[in-house]
């Protein structure tokens, strides 16, 4: 789905006790509240005539697919060339090693190749149908019996009688799988494969831990271009702590996710879904959306996953069956980074832990209450927080309407911030 793309507004706030706070890698955003974007969710395998700027991303992936092709094909067509002169009877000759390339490995030394093998097994092509309509996407094994955790509108076209089947890393075998339990206002679901036991689960890392420049390598079914053999891709962690606005394109439908952190790890349609690893291979992400652009193209090198943090308080809800679709908690409007060695030390903050304020949304409830940019939050009604996510299950466990207390710290001073929550937007 193509959608505005636009940057935030620097802010002016000043820390009562220090240099004007620099600008900080704030998310972009479109409106009162952030950034709409394109999920990455899946290929729709039906042509649809008719074109225009806002059609889904999904449907750019035909384009993209013919683009892909015509390249090879050309290129093809050189080196078959290359190859028929070669084999002349001028007696030509060629250089040739059969040394195998040597392995790209990220900055710490590890292997690519190896952390891939490592994780490859663990990871599912997941196929949707309803209707005559057909969605493809990403999942992660999380338990060796079965259990998936994927992304929710990567399985959303299954509501009302659709049929959900998925193809291990390796394998051309469809396996039957159903769902278990789905959190729309998070972007979350979690399935069953029917009928299977000894798979490889996935490790998930600790999210709260990374940092900006952190490598990253992303792997998922990419454009759907063949079930059981995912594409991957590899990058940095670019920022964290951003708040979007995603929208699919199949519907006027989109959910606001906060604390997302961004890669340059190329995400595309049919990654939804997949994991983001770090240097170990371990997750700390799950791939759920890119930027667009309303001139029609992709923005380049942009692209958000869900915590690892996040997914894993999510779970035991999802277990039981899931959460109602119109259940989207409170909000207070504040974009929030997990407080590291870093930031502390970048900008001179006090706090050893806890979830640094990035922006204040203008005419929010956070704004009310008297938020400010550089503000550390360390405690919600009088209990210890310690990283974004924390805040933001806090705050979604709370309705519209609710007042909560935050203590924030302030240079060197702590403050009590009483906030009405609002709803979130939609």
């Amino acid at each position: 789905m193509d959608n505005d793309f636009s940057t935030a507004d620097t802010p002016s706030d000043t820390p009562p006790n220090g240099p004007t706070w620099p600008q900080l890698p704030l998310a972009p955003r479109s409106g009162p509240d952030s950034t709409p974007l394109s999920v990455p969710a899946t290929p729709d395998l039906t042509p649809t005539e008719g074109t225009s700027h806002s059609k889904p991303a999904r449907r750019r992936s035909w384009a993209l697919t013919m683009v892909a092709l015509l390249v090879v094909g050309t290129i093809g067509g050189v080196i078959g060339g290359w190859a028929t002169h070669g084999r002349s009877s001028n007696g030509m000759t060629i250089q040739s090693v059969d040394a195998s390339p040597g392995a790209a490995r990220l900055p710490n030394g590890a292997s690519i190749p190896s952390l891939v093998q490592r994780v490859v097994h663990s990871v599912v092509s997941i196929d949707v149908k309803n209707n005559g309509t057909e969605d493809q996407g990403t999942g992660m094994i999380i338990t060796a019996d079965g259990m998936v955790v994927t992304n929710n509108h990567v399985i959303a076209l299954a509501a009302g009688g659709g049929t959900i089947t998925v193809t291990a890393s390796g394998s051309t075998k469809a396996m039957p799988t159903v769902l278990v339990g789905a959190d729309p206002s998070n972007d979350v679901a979690l399935l069953r494969i029917q009928g299977v036991t000894g798979l490889s689960p996935v490790t998930f890392g600790n999210s709260s831990k990374i940092e900006v420049g952190d490598a990253a390598v992303a792997i998922g079914n990419a454009l759907g271009l063949a079930a059981g053999t995912p594409t991957v891709t590899s990058g940095i962690i670019s920022a964290l702590g951003r708040t979007v606005t995603a929208g699919d394109g199949s519907s006027s439908s989109t959910e606001t996710l906060t604390n997302m952190i961004q890669t340059d790890a190329a995400i595309n349609p049919g990654n939804s879904g997949g994991p983001l690893l770090d240097s170990a291979g371990d997750v700390i992400g799950m791939n759920t959306a890119v930027a667009g652009s309303s001139l029609g193209s992709s923005a380049q090198n942009i692209g958000f996953a869900i915590t690892a943090a996040r997914i894993k308080s999510l779970l035991p809800l999802l277990e039981k069956g899931g959460t109602s679709s119109t259940n989207h908690g409170g909000y207070m409007g504040i974009q929030i980074a997990t407080l590291t060695p870093d930031l502390r030390s970048q900008y001179n903050l006090t706090p050893t832990e806890g979830a640094v304020v990035l922006d204040v949304v203008a005419g929010s409830p956070a704004a009310s209450a008297g938020f400010k940019q550089g503000d550390v939050i360390v405690a919600i009604d009088g209990k210890s927080v310690n990283s974004a996510d924390q805040v933001t299950a806090i705050t979604r466990s709370h309705s519209a309407g609710d007042t909560i207390s935050v203590t924030v710290q302030r240079g060197t001073e702590k403050q009590l911030l009483k906030v009405t929550l609002a709803s979130p937007p939609q």
